[in-house]
């Protein structure tokens, strides 16, 4: 069962997507010269908002089809990429467009004092 129904899930996937280098199926600098088929950054995706949307660990999310190092070396590699930045830019843009953050109506108030006693 999807963490999102895919009118949601679709919308975040594709600018998401487009963030992403081009892989091939198949890891071409591997030590051993072949390896098993790379599972999909789709896959790690759906993974990874499934996490998110429940606040459950990667472990407990994990399916026999992506296991928890794998979703773990994921987000390591695209974290290093600057993806999540982009990402962060994205949903900001995206709630700006379909709700509205009105930045310019925010006030900030603040006081440094000392504590009470000292």
């Amino acid at each position: 069962m999807p963490a999102l129904p895919s009118c949601l899930l679709e919308p975040l996937w594709d600018p998401f997507a487009a963030l992403l280098p081009v892989r091939g199926a198949f890891v071409a600098d591997h030590p051993l010269g072949c390896h098993r088929r790379r599972i999909a950054d789709r896959t790690v995706f759906e993974h990874i908002v499934h996490a998110l949307v429940h606040g459950s660990g990667y472990e407990r999310i994990s399916t026999p089809g992506c296991a928890n190092r794998t979703i773990r070396r994921r987000v390591k590699e695209w974290a290093e990429l600057g993806i999540s930045e982009k990402v962060h830019a994205l949903a900001l843009e995206a709630y700006d467009r379909m709700i509205g953050l009105g930045l310019g109506e925010i006030s900030v108030d603040g006081c440094i004092t000392r504590p009470v006693g000292r």
